[in-house]
């Protein structure tokens, strides 16, 4: 992991983390999404904190890439394996720590993790394992969904976490646009990763979409490339905002930019109060 320095302006005045919107995306390549119109995105959304999922580059190629957005600090945890997963958090205030990984050596070896203290919260963005077309990663998976969250839990120990990205599961039926024929037979929607998010939205952690839209149907953050399935709005939400139980009344609203493109995902955030 390494830490680039930008120049930027701070929007957060006194420590005051009011009206702070967070952003999260899953980009699919940093480098691809940069061709895309990224930086106009980036202007139309205005994140204080822009958390990159799927980066599929080595840190000093995320630097690269990200270097015209002078605003943000960027800080990035790469894959050994080049040109795979990865993560990254663009922010306009100065963490206090950055911290990559979880510490648990079989699972530290792909850019999947990466924590950024705050003085009231720390963030996490996290780009889960998915379980493969062939469920080949299956139990691996499981093994992740609960290292993971022991490593929330953690964390919460000291003060209250908000975790975003790119969770690789529907939780329930209304998160994905045809759940009777996926349901346990396709990475994404088997029961052993729903039993994983289970685990954390009974285990004290808030899924902020839900919370504040509990029926809203019809609304993905991820769609195949196949069969034209974003024109027809056939998708799944697997990106997420998790936020501690404690941390809730600090949340003002959660979202999904289905409009923005770029990505075969689109970004989802949350704004505070």
């Amino acid at each position: 992991m390494i830490q680039y320095k930008i120049p930027f302006f701070c929007s957060i005045v006194d420590n005051k983390y009011e009206k702070m919107k967070i952003i999260s995306w899953n980009v699919n390549g940093v480098r691809a999404v940069a061709n895309k119109n990224f930086a106009e995105s980036v202007e139309q959304m205005k994140p204080d904190i822009l958390c990159l999922q799927e980066t599929k580059a080595q840190d000093e190629q995320v630097a690269a890439t990200l270097s015209s957005l002078k605003e943000y600090h960027i800080y990035s945890n790469s894959a050994v394996k080049k040109g795979y997963s990865g993560v990254a958090v663009l922010t306009k205030t100065k963490p206090l720590n950055i911290t990559p990984d979880i510490g648990i050596a079989e699972h530290d070896l792909e850019g999947r993790v990466l924590c950024l203290e705050y003085e009231n919260f720390y963030l996490v963005t996290v780009y889960v394992p998915n379980s493969g077309s062939e469920l080949k990663r299956l139990n691996y998976r499981q093994q992740w969904d609960k290292a993971f969250f022991d490593y929330l839990k953690k964390l919460e120990q000291t003060k209250p976490v908000i975790v975003c990205g790119d969770f690789n599961v529907a939780h329930q039926p209304i998160d994905l646009a045809r759940p009777k024929p996926n349901y346990n037979k396709s990475a994404g929607y088997m029961q052993e990763e729903i039993n994983g998010m289970d685990r954390y939205t009974q285990g004290g952690l808030t899924d902020t979409f839900r919370h504040f839209y509990p029926d809203k149907t019809d609304i993905y953050s991820w769609w195949s490339y196949r069969a034209g399935a974003r024109g027809k709005n056939v998708g799944w939400r697997i990106d997420y905002f998790l936020v501690s139980e404690t941390f809730l009344p600090s949340v003002k609203d959660a979202f999904i930019l289905n409009e923005i493109m770029g990505s075969d995902h689109c970004p989802v955030g949350i704004e505070m109060k």
